[in-house]
């Protein structure tokens, strides 16, 4: 039996310097906790899978609104895994997440990977809309096929808007009715670690970094905005994670050094 739930995160200020959190709201096997954040005026939420999921037909969605000046982190407490339905009509399983980012607010959203089992058919949406003086890191991990089989089918769509303009719109598709070539030399080249890393930041107003290379497999991309979009491809996850967490330090201290000069 597939399911459908939808799990809800609302990020304010106390006026006093903090971050609360007025709506932590779970459902289904999307669980939200609060976790310790190791910046005070920073709250931090992780979503712990309460059951396997998401299955062939599941529908599944995060909505986080951060408003006006507040600062929040969103991760997650382990991969989330997509596994085929009960049957063979069970359809594709659809995951939406939505965030809400207002002036002088902040999100940084992290979690971990998204792994596409064999035999899996996944959709999943991310959608972004954020206000002119609002902050944004984004990064989305996907894992093609767990240790030694083949993937799934998985669809990526990742729309940002800022101040009401486009920013970002990008669409990706691997694994069985993927448009063909998707893992050829031109493409993904055998690769099974693919990730995304979008940093959204006025303070890049002031000079995007340069287009450039990460490596033999991984770019920077300044966009038409305040953002730097870093694409990566690696053989496993972890290698992965190492190139786009370097990259995220590196962005960071560029970011602060404008707003310092």
């Amino acid at each position: 039996m597939s399911v459908t739930a939808t799990a809800r995160i609302t990020a304010a200020t106390d006026g006093r310097g903090s971050t609360v959190l007025p709506v932590l709201e779970s459902e289904g096997p999307l669980a939200l906790r609060r976790t310790r954040s190791p910046d005070p005026a920073r709250a931090r939420v992780t979503v712990v899978g309460a059951m396997s999921a998401p299955l062939g037909g599941d529908r599944l969605a995060v909505e986080a609104r951060v408003e006006n000046g507040a600062r929040v982190t969103v991760d997650s407490a382990a991969a989330t895994v997509a596994l085929p339905g009960a049957g063979p009509d069970a359809g594709a399983a659809s995951y939406d997440v939505r965030l809400g980012v207002g002036e002088g607010a902040e999100l940084h959203w992290i979690p971990e990977q998204i792994v596409s089992a064999h035999g899996s058919e996944l959709d999943m949406t991310t959608r972004a809309e954020l206000a002119g003086t609002a902050r944004l890191v984004l990064r989305e991990e996907q894992i093609l096929g767990r240790h030694g089989e083949l993937t799934g089918r998985l669809s990526t769509r990742l729309t940002v808007r800022r101040a009401g303009r486009p920013l970002l719109d990008q669409q990706l598709a691997y694994g069985p009715g993927a448009p063909g070539g998707w893992d050829g030399g031109a493409v993904l080249g055998g690769h099974r670690a693919v990730g995304q890393l979008l940093l959204v930041d006025p303070a890049f107003d002031g000079g995007l970094p340069a287009p450039r290379l990460l490596g033999p497999t991984a770019a920077l991309t300044p966009l038409a905005g305040p953002a730097v979009l870093v694409t990566a491809l690696a053989a496993d996850a972890r290698l992965l994670r190492a190139v786009l967490d370097e990259a995220l330090e590196g962005l960071l201290k560029e970011a602060k050094a404008l707003r310092g000069a």
